[in-house]
């Protein structure tokens, strides 16, 4: 085996863990870039979301979800490494630079996490009724700051509604979007095809007849209004800025928090219907109170367990250089 590709295999085994990062409607949107030393981590703007996510915003987040799994998994496997923020001022899709600068001889605590990476999970379902210590929340919490990004819980009950009610305003003002409607029904796909929002070959067609046919946002609204009012715990993701680098590190922070919660038992999934929406997202940002919010998520002991959202082969996703 030569140098360089004795480089390049652990490289690939840290993609199939970055990979696993969450990302709006499982549209994964991101590249890699994989030399004899580095892997380039790059935003592919092919999976973008423009009626839902028109800025970017969190396709910026996802990657940098994925950017954290990297991290994670370099830690675990005692590989340090350097990571460069925007090499190209002139390339806005080139996010980061993670170069791999051979081994370590202690472990690092991250090597911990990067066992929780295959375990996490998008739940959509009713968590148990447990709630969570506060312990635990504080834990979340330190994930977050450790990344440079808050986690704010809205732990008064008053709080709570008001997040709920902005979650099922925000179902009804997107889903009398006709457009949203297409762009979401174009993410429905079978599982087969490895990414998107899983639905089962034979009622696929039909589901996303529905759904871009009919404005069902009263029915998703009070469904999700009661999942948010039952959830053990609600919280929101914010930064200090609202600008691309604030959503790269609002992505590494999520992705800590939620590998720390699913070593805890939780797991989580979003609500962030009322942050998507610029007209609820100021509301949402005076019950944060500091700071902009990016995620809206609700935690949760789960009641059964579920299989892991599809990925695209890796092949797809990346290219070697150098």
């Amino acid at each position: 085996m030569s140098d360089d590709t004795a480089l390049q295999e652990p490289a690939l085994s840290l993609l199939r863990h970055a990979v696993l990062a969450p990302s709006s409607h499982n549209t994964q949107p991101w590249r890699f870039r994989v030399s004899a030393t580095a892997i380039d981590l790059l935003a592919d703007r092919t999976r973008a979301l423009p009626v839902n996510d028109p800025d970017d915003r969190e396709l910026v987040i996802s990657c940098g979800a994925a950017l954290l799994n990297l991290r994670v998994s370099a830690a675990s496997r005692r590989l340090d490494v350097a990571v460069q923020l925007f090499p190209d001022p002139d390339d806005p899709d080139w996010l980061a630079r993670v170069t791999l600068e051979g081994p370590i001889a202690a472990p690092s605590p991250d090597s911990e996490l990067a066992a929780f990476i295959e375990h996490r999970r998008t739940y959509r379902r009713r968590f148990t009724t447990l709630s969570v210590e506060q312990d635990t929340i504080a834990r979340l919490i330190e994930a977050a700051a450790a990344e440079n990004v808050g986690l704010r819980p809205f732990e008064e009950e008053q709080a709570r509604l008001e997040v709920a009610g902005l979650v099922a305003e925000g179902d009804d003002m997107q889903w009398a979007n006709p457009s949203w409607r297409r762009e979401l029904a174009m993410w429905m796909h079978p599982r087969r095809e490895g990414d998107g929002l899983t639905v089962p070959d034979l009622v696929g067609p039909v589901a996303q007849f529905i759904v871009r046919t009919f404005d069902m946002g009263g029915g998703v609204g009070a469904k999700d209004r009661q999942l948010a009012e039952a959830s053990p715990l609600l919280a929101v993701i914010a930064t200090r800025g609202d600008t691309v680098p604030d959503w790269l590190e609002a992505g590494q922070g999520l992705q800590r928090v939620l590998l720390t919660a699913c070593r805890h038992g939780l797991q989580a999934s979003y609500l962030n219907q009322p942050i998507e929406v610029p007209l609820l997202r100021s509301r949402v940002q005076r019950l944060v109170g500091e700071g902009f919010p990016q995620i809206l998520m609700r935690l949760g002991y789960p009641a059964d367990k579920i299989p892991a959202a599809p990925r695209r082969p890796l092949e797809d996703i990346f290219e070697r250089i150098g």
